[in-house]
């Protein structure tokens, strides 16, 4: 079953204990130090409107990405789902914001102009169950960015699937909207697949029952940043993004920032 359709509609629900805030300063502390994107969506010139255009690349329903456009950047929204989509734009009709979303695959991506900064977080990376997969998500958003822009993501590695999470039940209760998370880790593909079984309160007694399965690779830190030279980019830094030390043997999950290298200058 394909993942994120019903799931969409309970996503932000299910999801509020995910640290957007502190995602979010990490990620514009970053941008400030390293990047060229500015908070300005006023620039007339055609390049520097270019360089302060930041990608949201799978943006599910649009928590961050809507966080960064109140900060003031410029933002366009990617993401495969429709259902996580129409759970952005809906959110967009409500507040106005000025947001560019757009459906597509991330290993499929085309966009109309160069863009500043490319951010991919909360695991979206570990949906590319392949190496090639990987490759070719980097090779696009480098092709996409500005000399000297910078490309942020996060990514779980293969221990949390292993060790952590796999083969696992996590199950939560709430008053109007409950979940069973089965986990089961396969050593020789390393892809972790999960059976997430969600019951939605309709009326007084009547509940909703729906399933969704996904499937997750983990990435550690030695063939992230082999792909990622090998794609043109320059490694900027890589911690673990729990405790924001050095990756070490049981870090759960990687953050990186990645600085576009090109030789033309524009």
């Amino acid at each position: 079953m394909e993942a994120y359709t019903d799931f969409a509609g309970v996503y932000d629900e299910l999801m509020d204990d995910t640290p957007y805030d502190a995602w979010c300063d990490r990620i514009v502390e970053d941008m400030e130090k390293y990047g060229i994107s500015k908070p300005d969506r006023t620039a007339t010139d055609p390049l520097e409107a270019e360089r302060n255009l930041v990608l949201d690349l799978a943006c599910g329903t649009g928590t961050l990405t809507r966080m960064l456009y109140e900060r003031g950047y410029d933002m366009i929204g990617v993401d495969y789902s429709e259902e996580m989509l129409m759970q952005a734009r809906a959110k967009q009709e409500q507040d106005g914001t000025g947001i560019l979303y757009l459906q597509q695959d991330m290993r499929e991506l085309d966009l109309y102009c160069t863009i500043g900064t490319v951010l991919c977080i909360c695991d979206s990376l570990n949906y590319l169950l392949e190496e090639e997969d990987l490759r070719q998500t980097f090779s696009l958003v480098h092709n996409f960015l500005y000399p000297g822009g910078l490309f942020l993501f996060d990514c779980n590695t293969d221990y949390k699937y292993r060790e952590v999470i796999g083969d696992t039940v996590i199950a939560e209760n709430r008053d109007d909207c409950s979940f069973i998370w089965e986990n089961a880790y396969d050593e020789g593909s390393g892809i972790n697949e999960y059976d997430l079984t969600v019951f939605v309160k309709t009326g007084e007694d009547t509940w909703r029952r729906f399933c969704e399965t996904h499937h997750q690779h983990g990435y550690d830190a030695a063939l992230l940043q082999r792909l990622l030279s090998e794609n043109g980019f320059e490694l900027i830094r890589i911690i673990d993004s729990d405790t924001g030390k050095e990756p070490g043997p049981e870090t759960e999950r990687i953050y990186v920032v990645a600085r576009c290298r090109k030789n033309q200058e524009k």
